[in-house]
């Protein structure tokens, strides 16, 4: 039997581009995908939307949350996939063939997460690039120096959360970086970088929408390395932070 995947989006009031995200994962040429949707309840037409694609999805719940990583964890611990992945509702897979790619690396090696890479693009039209996020193989320490996996590219075993424990609802922001921290330097799971486009990704997401947002994350991001374990400098972080800028491309 094939490995099964559950990919999970979680949306809330989002019908302007929920059916470019779904249309993504129905796109994958891999079969054997468990598609998930967790609405928080919407009230514009989303869920209307979710539901026009009939059983094409497999599974779709729709009632009030605490927020994101409250439905993401609700959408893990409902699914039934080998490995567990994420795509945003304001997001869509790069081409229809990341989730075969995905497999065939989970299959051919000893791996318990992957990850790779993304570009941001406009957020209206989704045509024009504005910021190339190019990854690397994960190195102890990393995470000190501003580095993260692209959180929408990770891709993981599910006993991992099972294992090691899912999204924490005390961070407003950065519960996602916590929780790669906690896998992948706290726990040192076996991960493989795959050195390929993922993911388009819209900008003005919840961690990226400006000063407060930097602000919020670089306090959960000292509070996430230091309750696992770690050392955190804020001069090394805000100046590995500042040479991210080459990412931004205008193309």
């Amino acid at each position: 039997m094939s490995t099964k995947v559950s990919v999970i989006t979680v949306v809330f009031n989002n019908k302007q581009f929920i059916s470019q995200a779904i249309e993504s994962v129905l796109a994958q040429s891999y079969a054997n995908v468990e598609y998930i949707v967790i609405d928080g309840g919407s009230t514009d037409g989303t869920l209307d939307i979710i539901k026009s694609y009939g059983n094409k999805i497999e599974y779709v719940i729709s009632e009030p949350d605490r927020g994101m990583y409250d439905a993401l964890n609700k959408g893990i611990r409902f699914a039934s996939g080998d490995i567990v992945g994420i795509v945003n509702s304001d997001d869509a897979l790069y081409d229809p063939d990341v989730i075969a790619d995905i497999v065939k690396e989970f299959e051919n090696t000893s791996i318990e997460c992957s990850y790779g890479n993304l570009i941001y693009v406009d957020r209206e039209t989704a045509t024009k690039t504005t910021r190339t996020w190019i990854s690397k193989p994960f190195e102890s320490g990393l995470f000190e120096k501003s580095w993260t996996p692209a959180h929408p590219t990770f891709y993981c075993r599910r006993e991992l959360f099972e294992k090691y424990g899912y999204y924490r609802l005390d961070f407003k922001i950065a519960a996602d970086v916590e929780l790669m921290y906690r896998f992948l330097e706290k726990h040192r799971v076996r991960s493989l970088y795959i050195p390929r486009m993922m993911m388009r990704m819209r900008n003005a997401g919840i961690s990226n929408s400006g000063i407060s947002s930097t602000v919020i994350i670089t306090s959960e991001m000292k509070r996430a390395i230091r309750e696992n374990g770690g050392r955190f400098s804020l001069l090394k972080y805000l100046f590995f932070k500042g040479l991210k800028i080459k990412q931004f491309i205008q193309r």
